[in-house]
């Protein structure tokens, strides 16, 4: 198959002040875009060229960084974009709300380690969400665009994700890489990450 850049369900400024409209305009328009190309690229005339996204980051061989980076760049972002929003943030409310405090004790201890995983990831990476078989939540961060789903991940199907390469908070934030993580929870669409988790759980 292939692999197209999905379209956002907002605007580029739509996430202003928390992410730029620039930073926006670049990380998708050049990156994500890149990473899809090279993808497909990356797929065609092999054994995955007929393959979902999913199979191809839980079957791949990880020394075939072309195709490595390539499918967990385009996976990545497009579930980033996805649980992101204007005018959202805030609490989660539904069975998610009801799984961190199960999980985590409270809705603050998990802010404060998913923080701890995203503000900790040396260099470029992921900082994710992650449900487990009977609901069960954890949080994990893998390096440059690796992600749960790989042989090298955690396991878990991934709900929430943060982007902490340098490329998604740089023009606005420098290298206050704590404020970035800070500001993206105004930007959490708790109902998007409800859903996804009446998915795996």
């Amino acid at each position: 198959m292939t692999f197209e850049l999905p379209k956002l369900n907002y605007s580029f400024d739509a996430l202003e002040p928390n992410i730029d409209a620039k930073t926006m305009e670049i990380h998708y328009g050049k990156h994500h875009n890149g990473y899809t190309n090279n993808l497909n690229n990356a797929i065609e005339g092999t054994s995955h060229e007929n393959s979902d996204i999913i199979e191809i980051l839980k079957n791949l061989d990880l020394n075939n960084m072309a195709l490595r980076n390539n499918a967990g760049g385009y996976f990545n972002h497009n579930l980033f974009w996805e649980i992101m929003g204007a005018n959202c943030g805030g609490n989660p409310s539904g069975e998610i709300a009801q799984a961190i405090n199960s999980n985590f004790d409270s809705f603050e201890n998990f802010q404060e380690n998913f923080k701890k995983a995203a503000a900790t990831r040396f260099g470029s990476g992921w900082a994710w969400l992650c449900v487990h078989k009977e609901g069960k939540l954890e949080i994990c961060s893998t390096p440059n665009q690796d992600n749960p789903l790989m042989k090298n991940g955690c396991g878990g199907n991934p709900i929430l994700c943060l982007d902490v390469w340098e490329h998604a908070y740089y023009l606005n934030y420098q290298n206050r890489r704590p404020d970035y993580i800070e500001a993206f929870f105004n930007l959490i669409n708790w109902e998007e990450v409800n859903n996804k988790y009446l998915d795996f759980r």
